[in-house]
């Protein structure tokens, strides 16, 4: 008996190695909310500001030396306010990739806020999510626009969630309507696109006319730099490039309109 207690024993021991935390552990590493102490900081500095100039990015997703001198190319300039990312922060949604883009979008010199996209969920990739960032929907409001961010990635729930959200969408339109005039809509996958519920996609359109003042939509996933009236009308949506082509885009955000830049680095 004795024999094999002590075979077990050395068996546990040498697998003490061989076992690491596993890919698809929610070990964040301390990092919670991050959104939430972003937004913090954002809606500190900027909440009056007149130009707003926000910074887009977008899937970054196994790209991370490009994603390294995006931030370096980010940190080059002085006048962008803070970053947006527009989803797809890893391939495939483990805990190390999580902290791997963590660590790099921590370099940058200004707040950033990052949406969840469909290569995020996989695993257990949501949950990471949810611990690291918060919610998968939210909005806050600067300089009398509120930003109005929506998980699109119906797929990944096999369209058995109300993604996009409708009920948190209209909650939006009036939410806090004394403090703002315009708004601007961001999310991951866009309407047509294979991740989004095109069930859904003329709903959707009608959902945005009740959004005050609504400028414009941002989107990522494409792995393209786009801007199109996706529906045919004068609502113009802007698609984010990926990190491995290396472009960014800025919007500066005046109290007269806006204006939208491609940037190489």
């Amino acid at each position: 008996m004795k024999k094999y207690l002590i075979l077990s024993t050395l068996l546990f021991a040498s697998c003490g190695d061989m076992f690491d935390t596993h890919p698809y552990d929610v070990d964040t590493d301390g990092r919670y909310h991050l959104n939430d102490k972003s937004l913090e900081i954002i809606e500190d500095r900027y909440a009056n500001k007149d130009t707003l100039r926000i910074a887009f990015i977008s899937d970054t997703h196994g790209w991370y030396s490009d994603t390294k001198d995006e931030v370096e190319a980010l940190n080059q300039r002085d006048d962008v306010d803070f970053v947006i990312h527009c989803g797809d922060l890893t391939d495939t949604g483990t805990i190390k990739e999580f902290h791997w883009c963590c660590d790099i979008l921590d370099g940058l010199k200004v707040p950033y806020i990052a949406l969840i996209g469909n290569h995020d969920f996989l695993g257990t990739g949501d949950q990471t999510y949810n611990v690291m960032f918060g919610e998968m929907d939210f909005a806050f409001i600067l300089s009398r626009v509120k930003f109005v961010c929506l998980n699109t990635n119906a797929t990944e729930y096999d369209y058995m969630a109300a993604v996009p959200n409708f009920d948190f969408m209209e909650e939006e339109f009036t939410r806090d309507s004394t403090d703002f005039d315009r708004t601007v809509l961001i999310m991951h996958a866009p309407p047509y696109s294979d991740q989004f519920n095109n069930n859904v996609r003329k709903a959707f359109r009608r959902y945005l006319d009740f959004f005050p003042g609504l400028m414009c939509c941002v989107y990522g996933h494409n792995h393209n730099d786009y801007v199109t009236n996706i529906y045919h009308d004068d609502l113009l949506f802007y698609g984010i490039d990926c990190a491995e082509h290396r472009n960014y885009r800025i919007m500066t955000i005046t109290p007269d309109g806006y204006e939208m830049e491609q940037v190489f680095y």
